[in-house]
């Protein structure tokens, strides 16, 4: 599972309903300078709650005992679009797993159950909407076998919901637009498994240690196409006008990993040569419009397999892998056996591409096939044995495809979501056996802290031993659940080490490092001391171990040391030849830990000549640059040409601090970066530092230049909206022409320049783009957004004109659009409560001096405001 893209607003969002966990306070956050320059803050725990905290035995979420195994599902399904439901059959092969029964629970939540039977013998059972008991015919032991037949209907739409930040609905079986009542949305059905959805449209043991093989028959009009696990093995049309599907999976995998879609997809046909010179199925699932883009938004599949598998030294396991987008996906991505599901916001076009691509995700639900649905997680306690990995996938790819330099920004960027979600929720151990709900688990740790925690770990190991420890899990493990103690053996056994220390403090330990490194360089004696200090709260992190590197720098080159921090206050001693350079601590840039290094600007300075590793550079910029100097306007510029795109967009962020003919210098080399980097953030960056650093004749031709002949929509966007404070007509002469682009972000860009500036003919642009689909997921929200800020400035007319939208947007709009809807009505309204009041003060006005005329027109006005104000009001609950 990968969480959606819009996480960390969700934390904020959510924060009233989130549990509060033990938290650590840290005035200290990234590259932030202020902060840099602060003392580390930390506070305990709370009033008497540390004094008590062992009065009470902690909950402890064990894992689900086994009391039947699975060993085949049976599907037959069929659907009632017009009621949202499911009519089903499910015949499970299973048998008791260790001790006899003469019984077997399976989970069954919301379903109509119509009948069981065994060999053609109805069966008795009890059900209460969630458990289905069914009492067999006999006793049976854990050699003997068992099949049940389950007649039901699945009812998705009855249940009572609930969900998580990663997941936002636990509705398992999602019925969109079924009977074709919204506009422009394909009519389409698919499941979403993670965690125990699956039993919500088949009655199945839905814990993540059961394992079972699967086949379905699938059946739906002609027009459908279906998509399931495993082979398709047949598609036979029947009499009535349908047609049915059968998919079959031979190798075993948990039931939340089951799925299934239908729709009017189109099938992209792709392929990945095996190994062993096989070919294998990868087909992208999209609807018509998207059928030209599948390739380039999902093309890269076929190169990810092969890598992850020889990375991995384990071929791809499964028969297929396929991946399909949907509407109103309720996650990010879902890692569904061999058939993963993608939200609509992969759905990029060729262009936007150039801005940003969804190869992250993708790699991370193709590793999962591996880690999660190979190796699945035993318990949701155990839930970092899957996510962590599927993340860590993501530095993987990076560093094959991108480099190194992209793989670490990448990295930070990881490390920074984890601890402002921490930040946020509080601390707890990776493994966490005593969280309130299972849906906790899917945030932060498992996912961030967990694959920052896995670089570490082959960083200690080296390439060799690490892999080969990954290796040697899943062909342990594999088809099997398995907890995190199995994979430190599996390392322990690969590299002779005993690791309980790092998996103890890392796995089953809170927080993380907080140092402080001081140095005390001696000129008589030729060395040079460093002084480390443990500054986390150690009532709810532990004193880490942190073997780390240690790069001196002076003049006879560089010397690496290896050294070992695991007390509260070190001091190492080096020896110096001649003049101290440079100090780098974690050389290899690894470690998951806030660092204060006290240092001086000019050993900053020298670092970032000297260290090849995207973060030691970027703080070198960073922090070489508070203290004004000549060399320091020196580093800016060099770094305005640094080989990677975030050094450079930094550097244009610094450059307001240069002076005089570095100044210029500097403007001249952005103005070139406008123009002609590689990199669109850069460009977009450096027309952001031109509007407020050049002349205003430069501006115009800059952004006018961009916006006819730049291919990124982003940079597009960054000009038109710049361009409208210098010229606001050519803005929106040039705006008018890309209404039309195929593009969500595009557009949000243009209804920016139009909230702000357009006259009331614009109303139809924002129609066009919130009722006709034209806008997704965040555009949609920020078109929302303009579309209010632009209301608000029109006539009583025109707002009344506007009321559909809104009504459109509360009844139809995307899941963020509904969220932030109430905050747009609310700012409308006030904008017209304000206009009443404005315009009852001028009625007064008009009646004191007699004019009819105007002072029946400003009561027609207000009788036509408060009548919107009325309508308005109804769209919020």
């Amino acid at each position: 599972m990968r969480n959606n893209t819009f996480y960390f607003l969700l934390i904020v969002l959510f924060l009233n309903s989130c549990a509060q966990r033990q938290k650590e306070e840290e005035v200290w956050v990234g590259y932030d300078e202020n902060a840099l320059e602060g003392e580390l803050i930390t506070t305990g725990l709370e009033g008497d709650s540390a004094a008590t905290a062992d009065l009470k035995r902690k909950e402890y979420q064990s894992t689900e005992t086994i009391l039947t195994d699975l060993i085949h599902t049976k599907l037959e399904v069929s659907f009632d679009w017009n009621n949202s439901q499911l009519k089903g059959k499910a015949t499970i092969t299973a048998k008791p797993h260790f001790y006899p029964s003469d019984s077997v629970i399976f989970d069954a939540k919301g379903m109509d159950i119509l009948s069981i039977q065994m060999k053609d013998k109805k069966l008795n059972f009890s059900y209460d909407s969630l458990l289905l008991i069914v009492k067999l015919d006999k006793q049976y032991s854990k050699n003997e076998q068992f099949q049940v037949t389950i007649d039901y209907v699945a009812k998705p739409e009855d249940r009572k919901l609930s969900g998580s930040q990663a997941i936002t609905s636990d509705k398992g079986l999602y019925f969109i637009n079924p009977r074709k009542e919204e506009k422009n949305k394909m009519p389409q059905i698919w499941t979403q498994g993670e965690t125990e959805s699956s039993s919500v449209w088949f009655p199945t043991i839905d814990s993540p240690n059961s394992k079972t093989s699967q086949e379905i028959y699938i059946t739906v009009d002609n027009k459908y196409t279906t998509l399931s696990n495993g082979k398709l093995i047949a598609s036979t049309k029947n009499t009535d006008g349908t047609r049915t599907d059968h998919w079959k999976q031979d190798l075993q995998h948990a039931p939340y990993l089951f799925m299934m879609a239908v729709g009017e997809f189109k099938v992209v046909k792709d392929f990945y040569t095996r190994l062993d010179g096989t070919k294998m199925e990868v087909n992208y699932y999209v609807e018509p419009e998207w059928e030209q883009y599948a390739k380039a938004i999902f093309g890269e599949t076929p190169t990810m397999i092969k890598f992850f598998s020889e990375r991995l030294g384990y071929e791809y396991p499964w028969d297929k892998f396929h991946q399909i987008v949907v509407r109103d996906y309720v996650s990010g991505a879902m890692e569904n056996t061999g058939a993963v599901i993608f939200g609509d916001y992969v759905y990029k076009t060729d262009r936007e591409l150039l801005d940003q691509n969804d190869q992250s995700t993708i790699a991370h639900e193709l590793f999962h096939h591996w880690f999660g649905d190979l190796v699945t997680c035993e318990s949701w306690s155990n839930l970092p044995l899957n996510e962590s990995f599927a993340n860590y996938s993501q530095y993987l790819w990076d560093e094959f495809r991108f480099g190194l330099d992209e793989a670490d920004y990448q990295a930070s960027v990881e490390a920074d979501g984890y601890y402002q979600s921490a930040q946020v929720q509080g601390y707890h151990n990776l493994i966490w056996f005593d969280y309130d709900d299972k849906e906790e688990m899917f945030d932060g740790h498992s996912y961030n802290k967990g694959g920052r925690i896995l670089h570490m770990l082959r960083n200690y190991l080296g390439d060799e031993a690490f892999f080969e420890g990954l290796k040697q899990y899943l062909h342990a493990n594999a088809f099997k659940p398995a907890e995190f103690h199995q994979l430190r053996l599996a390392f322990e056994e690969v590299s002779g080490q005993d690791l309980n220390w790092f998996f103890e403090q890392w796995f089953l330990g809170s927080g993380h490092p907080i140092l402080q490194i001081d140095q005390d360089w001696n000129k008589d004696l030729n060395n040079v001391t460093i002084k480390v200090k443990q500054n986390q709260n150690l009532e709810i992190s532990p004193i880490f171990k942190l073997p780390v590197q240690l790069a001196i720098h002076d003049e006879e080159g560089v010397k690496i040391h290896d050294i070992i921090i695991d007390q509260v206050d070190q001091s190492f001693t080096f020896p110096v030849k001649g003049l101290l350079k440079c100090i780098v601590f974690d050389n290899q840039q690894m470690l998951l830990a806030k660092i204060k290094d006290n240092k001086p600007s000019e050993q900053y300075i020298y670092q970032y000549y000297h260290t090849n590793r995207y973060k030691a550079r970027k703080e070198a910029l960073m922090l070489g640059t508070k203290v004004k100097s000549a060399l320091m306007e020196q580093l800016i510029l060099d770094a305005l040409v640094d080989p990677f795109w975030n050094i450079r967009l930094t550097a244009i962020e610094k450059s307001s601090k240069l002076t005089g003919e570095n100044k210029i210098k500097a403007l001249e080399i952005i103005k070139e970066l406008a123009l002609n980097d590689n990199n669109s953030q850069v460009r977009s960056s450096a027309l952001n530092y031109v509007s407020y650093n050049a002349a205003e004749s430069d501006k115009q031709n800059l952004f006018a230049t961009s916006i006819d002949k730049d291919s990124s929509y982003l940079v597009i966007t960054t000009a038109l909206g710049n361009l409208v404070e210098v010229n606001t007509d050519l803005a929106l002469e040039k705006a008018t022409l890309l209404e039309n682009e195929p593009s969500s972000s595009m557009l949000a860009g243009v209804a920016q320049v139009y909230g702000s500036h357009a006259d009331k003919e614009k109303l139809t642009f924002f129609e066009s783009a919130l009722i006709n689909n034209r806008v997704h997921g965040f555009d949609q929200v920020s078109v929302m957004n303009s579309f209010t800020y632009f209301i608000i400035k029109q006539e009583p007319e025109v707002i009344d004109k506007s009321f559909h939208v809104f009504e459109f947007l509360k009844k139809d709009g995307e899941y963020y659009s509904q969220l932030f809807l109430p905050q747009n009505i609310s700012y409308l309204l006030s904008a017209i409560e304000e206009q009443m009041n404005q315009l009852k003060s001028e009625l007064e006005a008009f009646e004191k001096n007699n004019d009819a005329a105007l002072a029946d027109g400003h009561r027609k006005k207000i009788k036509l405001l408060e009548s919107i104000q009325s309508k308005f009001s109804s769209l919020v609950d």
